[in-house]
């Protein structure tokens, strides 16, 4: 026996067949596309001389699975409101909050492909969220392999005749949507991307092909290498999709679909830093730039300097979660102060808005109050977010807007800022907020709204909201304006209201195309608590295909 084979035999022993599942995919990843050292970014330069033109400046900040009860401008915040958000908040002091703001889809892909073209997903079948290869297969195998008292199966639909996962790359945004980016750029904008982009990449779905002269792209899910000195983690192992996520998670980035390489520094504050030099880069030039932050989706990293300064919260995982929240706002603050330091501040429109809803997989209760449910489901919890615009020059400071709006709207309102409009040779299903900003047209911007993720659909319409799924057999019916947190199911009561919101259901449905992938699992979530407390047979809950 050779010295090598006997030095591995401990390693193939620790290796059990569960463990080579797990970590078979970051593997392959490394691999087929290995991450090498930071690579200082090189932005093309502007300018040099003062721009000529008067259009806005446009920077889209959007947060990951940030929950309603993050921030602290409605009253709320982490850990009772201990951590404050005052630069998040300042956009909505500075500019209008619009406090009825609901997401395109209770899950990042879809939601992030609706908000870059002002249309629902389904329209064009982007309806399932794309999931890593093989996640599916390996979450469901973790799921069985976790003891609980009861717990909820997820349901794998792998080995269903005609369903198959198809490659994580190759589902995109097919490259006929037209994006913010590509209407701006019509316009002269100089258009750049940071962060997470999720909406494919190949095939035209890559963002340079959609529209953006430049991308520096989140490759990969973590903030820190996990062994930083600087690196603070919490994992919650009562979770199948965490255990994943540590397990394939990369330290990684790439600059225009080139070669992976490690960020510099905790993610949040390197994506912040490069952004700014964005601003500064094109300061002579009017520009769109779309900042996705991966804060505060999992794995839960902070950096140890946020979470020592938060001594006062006892429980590692909210304490963890926290300094995520710092630092994304911290982050903010930089943004915004780079605008006023290069004299950009009072001609850039500035939208802070997040994904979706937090996530129960957390195991953190309180991260969406005072709505129910939470990413993954379409009560409040998953598709109510924050959205807040500034823009000295267009909205008035400290302005709030009740009526209902749309990450699909942020389309044709973008369009009317940088004096243009939404693509006419396709149905648009955002409005132009502008005219009623303005006050020049008092109706609300909606009249119905509609989402759907398989058999899980909802629409609201006239104040009522209908909520019906497969799995299971439910149909919810609420009033949201006596009850906007969906406490009281009126089904049962309202059978002709029932039947009417089914039928703009249905009607809505038969415009749509199929979805251009399958879902191939189902996860259960429980509307009242998040995972890692236990669950009983009479919770309320859903199942949501991917």
């Amino acid at each position: 026996m050779t010295i090598g084979l006997v030095l591995a035999l401990p390693l193939v022993a620790w290796l059990t067949v569960d463990r080579w599942i797990l970590y078979l995919p970051g593997l392959l990843i490394d691999l087929r596309t290995p991450t090498g050292p930071n690579q200082p970014v090189h932005w093309r330069p502007g300018p040099d001389t003062p721009r000529n033109s008067d259009q806005p400046n446009i920077i889209l900040i959007v947060a990951d699975d940030l929950g309603w009860n993050d921030i602290t401008f409605y009253g709320g915040g982490v850990a009772g409101g201990t951590v404050p958000t005052p630069h998040i908040d300042s956009i909505a002091h500075n500019g209008v909050a619009l406090n009825q703001a609901m997401s395109a889809s209770a899950i990042c892909a879809p939601s992030r492909a609706a908000l870059l073209t002002g249309r629902y997903p389904t329209r064009f079948g982007f309806e399932f969220t794309p999931l890593p290869n093989g996640m599916a297969s390996i979450t469901t195998r973790l799921d069985r392999s976790i003891q609980a008292d009861f717990r909820r199966p997820l349901i794998s639909h792998l080995d269903q005749p005609g369903i198959y996962q198809a490659d994580f790359d190759s589902m995109g945004m097919p490259g006929s949507e037209i994006t913010i980016a590509e209407l701006l750029k019509t316009q002269g904008y100089k258009t750049v991307h940071i962060g997470k982009w999720h909406l494919g990449s190949t095939n035209g779905s890559e963002p340079t092909a959609q529209g953006f002269d430049e991308s520096l792209n989140l490759a990969g899910l973590l903030y820190l290498p996990v062994d930083h000195p600087d690196a603070v983690n919490a994992r919650q192992d009562f979770d199948p999709i965490d255990r994943f996520f540590w397990s394939v998670g990369r330290y990684s980035m790439n600059y225009n679909e080139g070669p992976r390489f490690e960020a510099d520094g905790y993610l949040t504050d390197y994506l912040t830093r490069e952004a700014i030099k964005v601003i500064e880069t094109n300061r002579n030039q009017p520009f769109f730039l779309y900042l996705a932050h991966w804060a505060p989706h999992s794995p839960l990293q902070a950096l140890k300097s946020d979470y020592d300064a938060l001594t006062h919260i006892e429980d590692h995982t909210l304490r963890t979660y926290a300094a995520m929240i710092k630092a994304l706002d911290r982050g903010v603050g930089e943004v915004l102060d780079a605008l006023e330091q290069n004299g950009l501040d009072d001609n850039t429109i500035v939208i802070f808005t997040s994904d979706n809803g937090g996530a129960h997989y957390l195991g953190l209760p309180d991260i969406n109050l005072p709505y129910r449910g939470w990413k993954t489901t379409f009560f409040g919890g998953g598709i109510r977010v924050p959205l807040f615009m500034q823009w000295p020059a267009g909205i008035e400071p400290g302005s709030q807007f009740d009526p209902f709006t749309h990450h699909t709207d942020l389309l044709p309102t973008l369009a009317d800022m940088a004096g243009t409009s939404a693509p006419s040779d396709r149905l648009i299903d955002g409005v132009n907020l502008m005219p009623h900003l303005r006050g020049e047209n008092p109706a609300p911007p909606h009249d119905t709204l509609f989402w759907r993720s398989g058999h899980y659909q909802v629409v609201i319409s006239g104040g009522w909201k209908l909520q019906q799924t497969d799995r299971p057999d439910e149909v919810w019916l609420f009033h949201l304006d006596a009850d906007p947190t969906e406490q009281d199911n009126l089904a049962s009561q309202h059978p002709d209201k029932v039947a009417e919101l089914q039928a703009l259901l249905l009607q809505h449905n038969n415009e749509l195309p199929p979805p251009m992938w399958p879902s191939v699992v189902e996860m259960p979530v429980t509307i009242d608590k998040p995972l890692g407390q236990p669950e009983t047979p009479e919770d309320e809950h859903i199942y949501w295909p991917n």
